[in-house]
């Protein structure tokens, strides 16, 4: 433990309880078994290179380890996201957990909930995250949790079967000897990503198949071994701190064609659709991810948006159309209605040959959404590869190497 942490227990107190009510008040906290969970853990021994305000803010996430090129390779994730994982896996005592990606802390509050009569395995394909895990657990009173370098898509059997297994790695696909680990009324949390946009999805079993409808958006390092599966990022601009990229995850674009389209006259449209300050639109994401034929993510610098060569910027990616055909793509983007800035209207912008029909049908969908989807939750569904299509719900299908993953959405209102 650092000095800071050894003198100041009741700052340590008062941090725990803010960050708690902040949990709260983000609603990543639903339960009081997760809060009490979080109240007995000693965040601050798993982050010992921090300062006790990050150990115990909200959203602060910690890097651990990067490679050559200072790609995240390891890291502790926020409280908010540990919580809400947490809740979707509605641990219970005497349960047997597995959790994929360590790093300590959330090992240690899977083992709050499982209690005594629990037990809780913890892998990582990484000896030096174990090291760090097997370092820190102990230090913090949870030495029976074992600790193991694993590849994550092998899962572990020496302690299965489990009742839930949570992921904290991104994964591109559900690896088939974790499900097989799984028990029969089991449940499995992961960050799965669907063309690019990560989600934590809760699946549970549910006549032959995984089901999911809980959902929340969430980031975390790519899964590593036998179960990677890279993105491919097409750069579109690049200037002094001006880049402006596609991230790919299921398409391909011939790229020196797409480069050009972003330097074309762009064409905007708008789509009377509107959304408060600062409130979620998750659905509408995951609404175009399931029928957008082709889609990507723009990703951008603040600066590229600021002079201009773009009407929106993130490093994350904000939802695109593509029409490769025509070598045209259209992104979604908003605009404030009032002077206050409270209230925003969705839009597109297209370029390319096809701009103004490529960003029209992009307003076509965000309006079918607003009409007659908006606040649903679709159902996720995950069939083992080969299924037939005539086996499969309707709706959009994401072919991976275990699962063929489906997107259904209820009846238009």
């Amino acid at each position: 433990m650092t000095t800071e942490q050894t003198q100041h227990p009741d700052a340590i107190d008062q941090l725990r309880e803010q960050m708690i009510a902040k949990l709260r008040e983000l609603k990543a906290l639903r339960t009081d078994a997760v809060e009490q969970a979080f109240r007995a853990v000693p965040r601050h021994l798993f982050l010992p290179e921090v300062p006790l305000e990050k150990a115990y803010a909200a959203e602060y996430s910690l890097t651990t380890k990067r490679d050559e090129q200072g790609v995240s390779l390891s890291s502790v994730s926020a409280a908010r996201i540990q919580a809400f994982m947490l809740e979707q896996a509605d641990i219970r005592p005497g349960m047997r957990v597995l959790e994929v990606g360590s790093g300590g802390p959330n090992a240690a509050l899977i083992d709050e909930l499982v209690g005594p009569d629990g037990e809780v395995t913890t892998i990582d394909i990484d000896p030096d995250v174990i090291d760090r895990a097997n370092r820190l657990l102990p230090a913090a009173g949870y030495g029976r949790v074992h600790a193991l370098v694993v590849d994550g898509a092998e899962g572990e059997p020496q302690h299965a079967p489990y009742d839930r297994i949570v992921l904290t790695v991104e994964a591109p696909d559900l690896a088939k000897a974790l499900v097989d680990q799984l028990t029969g009324n089991g449940r499995i949390v992961v960050p799965l990503r669907l063309r690019g946009l990560d989600w934590s999805v809760a699946f549970h079993r549910e006549e032959g198949r995984l089901v999911a409808r809980d959902f929340e958006v969430c980031g975390f390092v790519p899964m590593r071994g036998a179960g990677a599966r890279s993105e491919q990022l097409v750069m579109l601009h690049e200037g002094e701190n001006e880049e402006v990229g596609l991230r790919l995850d299921d398409v391909h674009v011939n790229a020196e064609q797409m480069r050009k389209a972003l330097h074309q006259p762009r064409s905007e449209a708008w789509a009377g659709v509107t959304l408060g300050l600062g409130l979620p639109y998750d659905d509408l994401e995951l609404w175009l991810v399931s029928v957008l034929p082709e889609f990507a993510l723009l990703t951008a610098t603040r600066q590229a948006r600021d002079r201009g060569v773009v009407s929106s910027w993130s490093r994350r990616g904000v939802a695109t159309l593509l029409d490769t055909a025509t070598g045209s793509f259209a992104y979604l983007t908003m605009r404030p209605t009032t002077p206050e800035r409270k209230v925003f209207e969705f839009g597109a912008v297209g370029h390319g040959p096809e701009a103004a029909k490529t960003a029209d049908r992009l307003i076509t969908e965000i309006q079918t959404w607003d009409r007659d989807h908006r606040g649903q939750t679709p159902e996720l569904a995950a069939y083992p590869a080969g299924t037939p299509d005539d086996q499969l719900p309707a709706g959009r299908v994401l072919d991976r190497p275990a699962f063929r993953f489906t997107i259904s959405w209820p009846a238009g209102r």
